[in-house]
């Protein structure tokens, strides 16, 4: 199998959502399709934002988003933040998802971030451990979180 990573492209939103299906055990939220070009739309011209899509003989099978946070502290270096890291459930457990989340972390090196963090809604140790054995630290913030509705 030919493993490939690549920023996502304007035609791949069918298998993106597709891939997003994959990224919680209980089905998600259906939003309305003028919604979801709107946002496709902003992310495809956001230059700080990008998608990466690693596919397997072409096909995505994982996905995350790593965004680019202009910053006034560090001597105004960014940071980057990445959410929405989610492989296929047929292709875990492969390294696909740590191989993506080392390139997130190397494209956010070569825009001078002087950090990277994530934060995930997931509790078990298994989801835990591939965090921290892609090299994130658990303790080295706490996170607050605000959801609106």
């Amino acid at each position: 199998m030919q493993w490939t990573i690549r920023p996502a492209l304007p035609d791949d939103l069918p298998r993106l959502l597709a891939l997003y299906a994959h990224l919680h055990a209980q089905a998600p939220q259906r939003i309305a399709d003028e919604a979801v070009a709107a946002a496709w739309q902003a992310v495809c011209a956001d230059s700080r934002q990008r998608i990466l899509l690693g596919c397997a003989d072409g096909l995505p099978i994982a996905t995350l988003t790593v965004v680019l946070v202009p910053n006034l502290t560090h001597g105004g270096r960014p940071y980057a933040l990445i959410e929405n890291v989610v492989t296929h459930a047929d292709f875990r457990r492969r390294g696909y998802g740590t191989a993506l989340l080392r390139e997130a972390c190397a494209w956010a090196a070569r825009q001078n971030c002087y950090k990277v963090m994530l934060m995930t809604g997931r509790h078990d140790q298994a989801t835990l451990r591939f965090y921290q054995n892609a090299g994130f630290d658990p303790a080295g913030k706490h996170a607050f979180v605000l959801k609106i509705r």
